[in-house]
């Protein structure tokens, strides 16, 4: 029986092509910045992020934190929305490791946040509160199903960041999903943050990394910032070399995700006792419900997987399923049958 694993985009295992280039790649320390694979894995980063420099670093979660290290000191904040994947799923790592302020504002359901809930979250000056320094976005929002903001969206947020002094920095896992769906350059996006984070794994498929891009004076601080908590890697060419594969090859393949996602959506609509909104789907996250309340849902997640279908409950009350690389049409087909059989028998 195939296995259609529909958890996460991290699943995804490394293509022919990153195997072989990693395989194949030229190798150097890091630390001295003498690894020729990392150093142009970091240039063409930086090069589609329209940014002047870029930072490899092991993770999303890193990337993040590295980040707001960087732009923040102990005792400063970072307003980002409730939903957030750096609030939710990071461990809390910038305020443990970095002793920074988390203040939340709500996530619209589109996954932007409100002009006016940013504005009056912004402190004054006062040796009560403290310092506001960055604005954190996340585009495509994951915990909003995948929500992706648009060009308009971003600048918006950053014209309020500018006119209060404030740096933005953008969670942008999946980017290349929100340029992609938006059909605009990824570096229209970034345009919008002073930095940003974005995954190799997940839907590029690479089986390790992210990278930081923005000023050049500011990763070299996140350089540091990175040596701190344990990033400086030696010979990490080994896996950057796929992430290379993964920016020059697995960008417009994206769209297969998306596609497959809507059949997924639409498909789910029509079985009853599933509860949900297709149009809701903007990329490669579907979520979704149970409209008889009968069944719990960590009842039919077992099930599912009993028949080969392995789909995350994320929330008390959703569903979280996303494609990648590897999920056919033909998966998606299979899965709701998998999907409406567990509905009726259960």
């Amino acid at each position: 029986m195939r296995e259609i694993d529909l958890r996460s985009d991290t699943v995804t295992l490394p293509t022919e092509a990153m195997r072989k280039a990693m395989y194949e790649a030229e190798l150097g320390d890091d630390v001295y910045g003498e690894d020729p694979t990392i150093n142009r894995l970091e240039a063409l980063g930086a090069e589609r992020m329209g940014k002047e420099a870029a930072l490899f670093v092991v993770s999303g979660t890193m990337g993040n934190l590295v980040a707001l290290l960087t732009h923040c000191g102990r005792g400063d904040e970072v307003i980002m929305g409730d939903r957030a994947h750096t609030f939710l799923y990071e461990a809390g790592g910038v305020s443990a490791l970095g002793g920074i302020h988390v203040h939340t504002v709500p996530n619209q359901p589109n996954g932007m946040l409100d002009l006016t809930d940013l504005e009056q979250a912004i402190r004054t000056d006062s040796i009560h509160f403290p310092r506001t320094r960055v604005i954190t976005l996340e585009n495509t929002q994951n915990r909003c199903g995948g929500a992706v903001l648009n060009v308009e969206q971003m600048a918006s947020i950053k014209a309020l960041a500018q006119r209060h002094g404030l740096a933005t920095h953008l969670d942008g896992a999946r980017i290349f999903n929100a340029a992609v769906a938006l059909g605009v350059p990824v570096s229209e996006l970034a345009a919008q943050v002073d930095t940003v984070q974005f995954c190799l794994s997940k839907g590029l498929a690479a089986p390790v990394g992210s990278l930081i891009a923005g000023p050049a004076d500011f990763i070299a601080e996140a350089r540091r910032t990175r040596k701190i908590v344990g990033g400086g890697m030696r010979q990490a060419g080994v896996i950057a070399a796929a992430g290379i594969v993964a920016l020059e090859q697995m960008v417009e393949r994206l769209a297969e995700d998306h596609a497959n996602a809507r059949r997924l959506a639409e498909g789910l609509a029509g079985i009853a006792g599933i509860a949900i909104e297709p149009e809701s789907v903007q990329s490669n996250i579907v979520m979704f419900g149970l409209s008889d309340g009968q069944k719990a849902l960590a009842d039919v997640v077992a099930l599912w997987a009993q028949q080969g279908l392995r789909i995350s409950q994320i929330e008390p009350t959703r569903f979280r399923a996303v494609t990648h690389y590897g999920i056919t049409a033909d998966d998606i087909e299979a899965a709701l049958t998998i999907v409406a059989r567990v509905m009726r028998d259960a």
